[in-house]
This record gives structure tokens, sequence and C-alpha cells, in this order.
């Protein structure tokens, strides 16, 4: 980043990689006329975001309408980041799913709350900044 440039755009490569590192991000999905956005943890393979989810609303807005875009960020003293992944989500039929068993231990699941639909994101647009930070 430039000592003029406030903003500075990411490449590919420099998103993947804070894909990569994020602890969580923040879903967004339709369902019927809302929008809704709601946190979850999620691991990468081939160039598909994974994540598991209960039966409720993240569920049915996959099932309803594929269309989601999914944001994280990071920041420290001097600088934040901002990641966009627009794409697809589909429920993984169980014969795939078992695919990615071995992906999904992630960092905030819950042992209460079992998650058995696995759900693979196809980005079609993937975007990020770098703010410098005042």
């Amino acid at each position: 980043m430039s000592e003029t440039s406030v903003v500075e755009e990411l490449s590919q490569t420099e998103c993947w990689e804070e894909l990569r590192v994020a602890d969580v991000g923040r879903l967004a999905f339709a369902v019927v006329d809302e929008i809704h956005i709601l946190p979850i943890t999620f691991t990468i393979r081939g160039g598909h975001l994974y994540f598991l989810t209960e039966e409720g609303t993240k569920l049915l807005g996959v099932v309803m309408g594929s269309a989601v875009a999914l944001e994280v960020d990071s920041h420290d003293d001097r600088l934040a980041t901002s990641v966009v992944v627009r794409g697809t989500a589909r429920l993984l039929p169980e014969d795939e799913a078992h695919l990615v068993d071995d992906l999904l231990t992630l960092p905030w699941d819950r042992p209460e709350t079992p998650r058995y639909n696995v759900v693979q994101i196809e980005p079609t647009s993937l975007t990020g900044r770098r703010f410098a930070r005042s």
C-alpha cells in the first residue's frame, strides 16, 4: 500500500489468503422477501467454500434460492481488510458431502448443536479491499 493510498484493491490471491485465515464470516442470503445475514464458520477446498448447518433459516435460504454473499474482515492497528465472495450455494447430497468430512472441524463448532447438512458455495465473484486505519 502506497503512502498516499487510503484504499487498495486486493488481488484474487490476496483475497483467497484472507479467506483461508478467517475465523468466521457473515453469510447473506434471501428467504422470500427478507435478507438475512448470519455468522458462519467455513473451510475451503478446490476453489469452493463449505459450511455445516442444521435445519433452519440458512438451510432454507440455500434450498429456496442459491444466490449468496459471504463477507470476512480482519484488522490490526494499521490496516483493515474486507473480502466479499458472491456466488451460488447448494446443499450437497450425502454421496458428495462425505468427501469434505475431514475439512469440517471448524473453530466455532458447537457440539451441543449437531449440524449434518453440508453446503457448498461456488464463487462467481471475489473482491477485496485493504484500508489504512488512521
